[in-house]
């Protein structure tokens, strides 16, 4: 990849000056988007069982999703699509339009310990900061994180009554804002630090894994953060080491940096957007929010975790967690214990359509207590 066309470090200011990130849907695409999604339809396909044909764009559509995962790759890291025609789309439509989109920017990732390669983003009575909790199915305000895949997906099928503003930041800005003020912090960040799965580690894997933040490839920066699940394997394993004194200093400098308006973009997602963060150079988070009492205008988005053909190499510490560190490789993902023969078939198929690197996965047989825990 040209050094033209790799992310680069950005402010606030700069993108709210400069919005070359985001794409308007024009009418032609927006009909080549519905008119996928009745072909899709039709033809009742299980979504594992599809490909990028029983998804057919016209070229206005299909090149939206090429320039749009371009955007992630390049110099800002994110891209948000506007005026996808969810209005005209019942729930089970925006779905399947949703993980049809998918199948022509990358390959899909399993999210959770249930192993579902799409999560519907709504507040489904979760806890966030309790043992082995995720965001995603809360209304909570949600810590600065980056998802575990090459690009995390939002389409936004309905907005709150109030509140669930997008905010996020260049890692890169991020890192050399640190490297500015505490330079003594970065070889901490490059350190080894433990995580803890939340639960959704795959079998016979352990509970935790341990992860520098910050890679040390000085041409492909990567950066991952998430304070909720480092403290996590500091509360539930005795057996992770200890924070020290600078690694905690450093999560509050982060912290800090994370919540400074200077860095942090603060967006709203309405009704039709798609957004797309290059997990590895942005982090995100989210306000809490407050729904409506009807049901069928509670906040609502369609999430997808993907690897994408363009994707950077990655540190090869990170290996341990993402499977694979080439660029273009497919990886990320949790695998969960409920993995199923179908989706490793689809994976496969989708690494020969984007002709991405993939390392051979099978399906573990599981005690029947266990599999249904």
């Amino acid at each position: 990849m040209s050094t033209a066309f790799r992310p680069r470090a950005w402010t606030a200011a700069d993108v709210q000056n400069d919005t070359s990130w985001i794409l308007r849907v024009s009418a032609e695409a927006a009909e080549g988007f519905h008119h996928a999604l009745l072909h899709a339809k039709a033809a009742g396909k299980d979504f594992t069982a599809m490909t990028p044909a029983d998804f057919p764009l016209p070229k206005a559509a299909a090149d939206v999703l090429a320039q749009a995962i371009d955007l992630t790759q390049g110099r800002w890291g994110m891209c948000l699509v506007k005026g996808l025609p969810t209005d005209r789309w019942t729930e089970d439509e925006a779905r399947l339009a949703c993980w049809g989109m998918g199948l022509h920017m990358g390959t899909a990732r399993t999210q959770n310990r249930a192993s579902a390669f799409m999560n519907d983003v709504r507040d489904e009575g979760g806890s966030y900061k309790t043992k082995n909790g995720r965001g995603y199915n809360t209304n909570a305000a949600l810590d600065f994180h980056c998802d575990s895949c090459d690009v995390v997906a939002l389409l936004c099928r309905r907005t709150a009554r109030k509140g669930g503003e997008s905010k996020v930041v260049s890692s890169i800005a991020l890192r050399d804002e640190v490297a500015r003020r505490r330079p003594d912090l970065i070889p901490v960040l490059q350190g080894p630090w433990y995580h803890s799965y939340q639960g959704a580690q795959g079998p016979g894997k352990p509970p935790f894994y341990m992860l520098p933040l910050l890679g040390d490839d000085p041409a492909h920066l990567a950066m991952r953060a998430n304070r909720k699940n480092v403290m996590a394997a500091q509360r539930d394993f005795p057996e992770v080491p200890r924070l020290t004194v600078q690694q905690v200093e450093a999560l509050d400098l982060l912290d800090e940096l994370m919540a400074d308006p200077k860095l942090c973009y603060s967006m709203w997602l309405d009704r039709g957007d798609l957004q797309l963060l290059n997990s590895y150079v942005t982090l995100h988070s989210r306000t809490d929010f407050e729904d409506f009492e009807e049901s069928d205008l509670k906040r609502h988005l369609y999430r997808l975790w993907l690897s994408v053909p363009s994707s950077q190499p990655l540190p090869p510490q990170w290996a341990v967690y993402f499977g694979d560190a080439r660029a273009g490789a497919v990886r990320g993902g949790l695998r969960g214990d409920h993995l199923t023969q179908d989706f490793i078939d689809f994976e496969t198929r989708q690494a020969a359509h984007h002709a991405m690197p993939l390392i051979p996965r099978t399906v573990i047989a599981l005690p029947e207590a266990a599999a249904a825990a």
